[in-house]
């Protein structure tokens, strides 16, 4: 049994739109949680469920639900995972050319300051993106024909939902409006603004297929998970595609952090022959907030790496292993 996990906690927003991310991970990368494939596959699958579902099970009355999730999120919170998933199956996974190993730079919430220092960083050094939009965000209207010619230049414009509905119900979520508290919509209202804003990402890049993202993490609406409701419309969903290997699920969202700390955690998913996803918000300014010289150190180390590093937009790395990757579960 492998067992991946990632050592990133997402707390959520203090307010509009501002992420509390209270994870230092240069004060608090640790090989034994990076590189530790023993663990139970329990509390592995128990770590899933309070990302995942935490919100279904404290709606359950039951005394007993309440005390396990209670101290299932005190483990998950000691060993402080992310994501975190299991297979027993080995496979014969290889990527095209030369590569090793693949990197998806991603870029959420339709921020300014990616038009301002992502974009240009990026063409630089000629590697492709993902941004994932809110629509209801102010920079997606003001950008507009920025985001559009981003699109045209071979970046990926993925879904980030209209409003970016998040559980009012988490710790710190009073910036959430009740309009868009996740805790209270159908799965058929998620499904709806996902849809359209589909549709609204077709108009702008004229593109059919794209991937994902799901704001806050939050995936539980008042009639329950929505990813699966979901799944068939997008290539994939960052983070979540349990029916490949874990290795192409590792995530990061960075705040504040070294280009040092970006560079070994490419250089972990490199071991694994996985895809390092880099999920960045703002980029010298804006929120969870990564600096220029951090952002640009990253961008050079996969520059000098690049016959073995694969550096493209989501929808195209994962649309490779969509074709070459066996299900872990030959019913998918």
């Amino acid at each position: 049994m492998r067992i991946y996990l990632e050592n990133n906690i997402h707390n959520g927003y203090s307010h509009n739109y501002d992420y509390d991310y209270d994870y230092d991970y240069d004060n608090n990368h640790n090989n034994s949680h990076y590189d530790d494939y023993d663990n139970s596959h329990a509390i592995a699958h128990s770590c899933i469920m309070v990302k995942i579902k935490a919100q279904g099970i404290a709606k359950m009355k039951s005394p007993t639900w309440t005390l396990m999730a209670a101290f299932i999120t005190a483990t998950c919170s000691m060993s402080l995972p992310y994501y975190a998933h299991s297979t027993d199956i080995e496979t014969d996974f290889i990527w095209p050319a030369n590569y090793q190993a693949a990197v998806s730079l991603s870029y959420d919430d339709a921020l300014m300051s990616q038009l301002a220092h992502a974009i240009p960083a990026l063409d630089k050094y000629g590697f492709k993106a993902s941004f994932y939009l809110t629509l209801a965000n102010p920079g997606t209207q003001q950008g507009m024909e920025q985001w559009r010619s981003v699109a045209a230049n071979g970046h990926e414009l993925g879904n980030h939902t209209i409003f970016h509905p998040c559980s009012k119900s988490q710790k710190d979520r009073d910036w959430v409006a009740a309009y868009h508290d996740i805790d209270t919509k159908t799965l058929t209202q998620i499904q709806q603004e996902i849809s359209v804003a589909n549709t609204f990402l077709q108009a702008i890049d004229s593109q059919t297929s794209r991937t994902f993202t799901i704001p806050c993490g939050d995936t539980e609406t008042a009639e329950g998970n929505y990813v699966e409701v979901i799944r068939n419309d997008f290539v994939a969903i960052k983070g979540f595609n349990p029916q490949y290997d874990a290795k192409f699920d590792l995530l990061l969202m960075p705040e504040n952090v070294s280009g040092e700390a970006l560079i070994n955690f490419v250089k972990k998913a490199h071991r694994q022959g996985g895809i390092a996803n880099i999920l960045f918000h703002g980029i010298e300014g804006d929120y969870l907030t990564v600096s220029n010289q951090a952002h640009d150190e990253l961008l050079q180390y996969l520059s000098d790496n690049r016959e073995t590093l694969w550096v493209d937009n989501y929808r195209n790395i994962m649309q490779y292993v969509k074709l070459k990757h066996q299900p872990l579960n030959p019913q998918e």
